[in-house]
């Protein structure tokens, strides 16, 4: 009798996290979300995927870069993926560009040695308005 309790208590709970809109499950110690705008921040890094192309991608980046003034910038780009490294109000920021597949591309963003995760939601932000800009 307890389990049957313990069961439909567990599918009530989240069955309210399903209502509430917040699909975000921790499996494995690794976030797991659905959805677009969408942001995992893993390990002192922001990622989510963006639905344009790599290149698309690539330069709303470059260009969030130049609006937020960044010096020291140092992109590195391949076929499907790259990187861009700038110093943006004295802290190290670090972009990762990643193919995902047809109009779909991955950033991971870092900001400082161990992570900050209010500045890096900003630059993804800026990111986004670059793109919708376009």
């Amino acid at each position: 009798m307890r389990t049957a309790a313990r069961g439909w208590m567990a599918l009530l709970v989240m069955g309210a996290f399903l209502i509430s809109g917040c699909a975000l499950a921790l499996v494995g110690g690794a976030a797991v979300g659905a959805g677009s705008g969408t942001y995992f921040y893993i390990n002192g890094e922001m990622k989510t995927d963006y639905y344009f192309s790599f290149d698309t991608v690539w330069s709303a980046c470059q260009k969030t870069v130049a609006d937020m003034r960044g010096l020291d910038v140092l992109p590195e780009k391949e076929i499907g993926k790259g990187k861009i490294t700038a110093m943006i109000n004295d802290e190290k920021v670090q972009m990762s560009i990643t193919y995902k597949a047809k109009n779909v591309t991955t950033v991971s963003i870092r900001v400082g040695l161990i992570g900050n995760k209010l500045s890096s939601q900003l630059i993804h932000d800026k990111i986004g308005d670059n793109l919708v800009k376009r």
